[in-house]
């Protein structure tokens, strides 16, 4: 008996010592959690239950000269259904009205509603896709029918919200604003103005997966971004776009593009790049102006005649004999499109009649022995220099001199005429406007100001001049003479008005001519052309380029790319007459927002009072409240019972509002 107690009592000592060696770990552990590693699961507990939530500033918007809306973003729903979630109550009790009032707004019958509906309910779907592309006012209202009502756990309702740029004025002059910050025109060169600064706010999880704000004090405030505002002219625009279009769509042309310039600025007024499809339809496919690089044809006969002028090798009146349209130069035999040819003629009737055996004698025998001269010249007047231009892409032109691997004795003559050198069509307007400016030759400019709505600051693009002179007034003169002669009785005569002047250059180019058996088969064309109106104090200068036109139509720069410029010209003395003064618009902060909200309205419920959220679920009370520029402070969690602001009250940018959730 004493044997058994006294195993009884080890027992019960052995239970004793486990006892107490499992509390002193537990007392060990709980000592080591707090303070060893206390630190540590501290934060992991934050992490879970705190995040730092990012907060997008609105990107800003582009503009044109006029203060119209070119590009602004806008918020988009996918609306998609959890059909799993829904209590068999409600979706019995609903699902039919819930059909009819998808059919009504999406399109279907309600009947198809129904079944997909039942479908989704029947397979378990939690995904169920009802519609995408909703501005805010639409995802209101599809939020507030039967079912969706009750919300994300009740009712199966999901929406996911993305941001997607919006040009409101349809394709207008599309590549040269973009479409994204990571891509082409002025969205891409202009990115981090744009773009704006990301705010954050601290929020604190809460019931059934929820995040609220924790306080004002844990966020900062996202900075919206830099509005751009172009030097873009909606009418010019509008006038240049349809009358490239008409003509490409004549001519079934492959692609063409046409810039109009503010002559003494430099600005852009309008710029349009279209390309064709398979199926014959026209857009905005490359930008061509900036970008394509080609031989530009007689087109740069201009720039050999200015450049032959300043280094006094020829005058105007200079006699050159044309012979009787063929003439062979070192092996090759170079052809006028007069047929029996021009006989003799001065230089300024061979830029006239658009000559290539002119320029190609005049240019040779002048400068066979010292080549180098005239290439420096063309340099000289800034023809190999790009631009420079904001927008990224821009073609690099290319005059080559004797050390370049295409030189021959065929180089110098061919380039005389437009051939064995490649400009873009930009880069050519920019070497005309200079000649329209009196010899002043200014950068292409796109933008005019840099607005930033939360500072007021502007920032303005001056007029960059690239060269006060790129040759002498008297050249100056001269050429301005012959080009205003060319339409009066040259090669562009058909284009002549007596209503209104103008001055400038036909092109005619042949384009992949490498395998002149292939050419022949199918003959390829590039038509231009360039000039100014009116032709004297210009106001603006104009070039129109289409690349293989259907030869049976017509492919002669007069023919194909002539009339678009006298339409062009034509349109914009009739609907702002040259005459009157160009106005020199300053957008102000109230026009800019102004004209913001009237596109805005268009897709999203534009208040000017402060509207009433009763009702509303707090987080799409707040969303509501914030886009309107008002800080937002809650207290409680679920649906607004109460607002510190009442309803109809003028909104003031950057007023707290308090919102009390229930």
């Amino acid at each position: 008996m004493a044997v058994e107690k006294k195993n009884i009592i080890n027992k019960l000592y052995f239970v004793f010592v486990f006892v107490a060696l499992f509390l002193s770990g537990i007392f060990f552990r709980v000592i080591n959690i707090q303070y060893a590693q206390g630190a540590k699961y501290r934060k992991l507990s934050k992490e879970i239950t705190i995040k730092n939530d990012t907060i997008f500033p609105n990107r800003g918007n582009i503009y044109a000269a006029d203060g119209s809306l070119l590009a602004t973003s806008m918020s988009r729903f996918e609306i998609r259904m959890d059909a799993v979630t829904i209590s068999k109550k409600i979706f019995n009790a609903e699902v039919s009205k819930l059909s009819k009032a998808l059919a009504n707004m999406f399109g279907d019958t309600s009947t198809n509603w129904l079944r997909k509906l039942k479908k989704a309910r029947v397979n378990n779907n939690r995904y169920l896709f009802i519609a995408r592309g909703l501005g805010y006012k639409q995802y209101l209202k599809v939020k507030n029918f039967p079912v969706f009502k009750h919300g994300v756990y009740k009712g199966g309702f999901i929406a996911n919200q993305t941001t997607k740029r919006e040009h409101p004025l349809g394709k207008i002059a599309d590549r040269t604003i973009g479409y994204d910050a990571n891509g082409s025109g002025i969205e891409g060169a202009f990115r981090e103005q744009l773009k704006g600064e990301i705010g954050w706010r601290m929020k604190r999880k809460i019931a059934k997966g929820q995040w609220k704000p924790i306080n004002d004090v844990n966020e900062k405030e996202p900075i919206d971004g830099k509005d751009i505002v172009t030097t873009i002219d909606i009418n010019i625009q509008d006038i240049a776009h349809h009358s490239l279009l008409r003509q490409l769509e004549f001519y079934e042309a492959d692609h063409g593009c046409v810039v109009v310039m503010e002559t003494q600025t430099g600005e852009i007024k309008a710029i349009s790049n279209l390309g064709r499809t398979k199926s014959g339809k026209y857009f905005e496919r490359l930008n061509y102006a900036i970008g394509e690089s080609h031989e530009p044809g007689s087109a740069f006969k201009v720039m050999s005649l200015v450049a032959a002028l300043e280094l006094k090798a020829i005058d105007t009146s200079t006699v050159v004999d044309t012979g009787n349209g063929k003439y062979k130069m070192h092996g090759r035999i170079i052809n006028d499109a007069h047929r029996g040819g021009y006989g003799k003629i001065s230089a300024a009737k061979a830029l006239e009649v658009s000559s290539n055996i002119a320029f190609a004698r005049l240019i040779d025998e002048n400068f066979e022995k010292k080549p180098n001269t005239f290439i420096n010249q063309l340099k000289k007047m800034h023809l190999n220099d790009t631009l420079g231009t904001p927008i990224i892409g821009e073609g690099k032109p290319v005059i080559p001199d004797t050390k370049h691997p295409i030189w021959s004795k065929n180089a110098l003559p061919s380039i005389a005429y437009g051939y064995n050198l490649k400009l873009t069509p930009l880069q050519t307007l920019t070497f005309y406007n200079a000649i329209a400016n009196n010899g002043t030759m200014v950068k292409p400019k796109f933008v005019k100001e840099i607005r930033s709505l939360n500072t007021n600051q502007v920032i303005v693009f001056d007029t960059q001049i690239i060269d006060a002179s790129i040759c002498s007034s008297q050249t100056v003169k001269k050429v301005q003479k012959v080009l205003k002669k060319v339409i009066e009785h040259g090669t562009a005569k058909k284009l002549y008005s007596k209503d209104f002047s103008m001055a400038g250059k036909t092109g005619t180019a042949r384009t992949e001519y490498g395998n002149l058996k292939e050419w022949l088969k199918d003959k390829k064309y590039i038509s231009s052309f360039t000039g100014y109106f009116p032709s004297e104090n210009a106001k603006y200068s104009c070039i129109v380029v289409i690349h293989k036109p259907k030869v049976k139509t017509g492919f002669y720069g007069a023919d194909v790319a002539g009339p678009v410029f006298k339409d062009i010209a034509q349109k914009i003395y009739t609907v702002s007459p040259i005459k009157d003064k160009i106005r020199d618009w300053q957008p102000k902060i109230a026009a800019l927002n102004l004209d913001y909200q009237k596109y805005f309205k268009k897709e999203q419920q534009a208040y000017k009072k402060l509207p009433n959220t009763k009702g509303m679920s707090g987080m799409d009370a707040i969303a509501l409240l914030e886009n309107l520029g008002v800080k937002v402070k809650t207290n409680g969690n679920g649906k607004v019972i109460a607002q510190s602001i009442k309803e109809g009250e003028t909104i003031q940018k950057g007023s707290t509002i308090s919102l009390t959730l229930m």
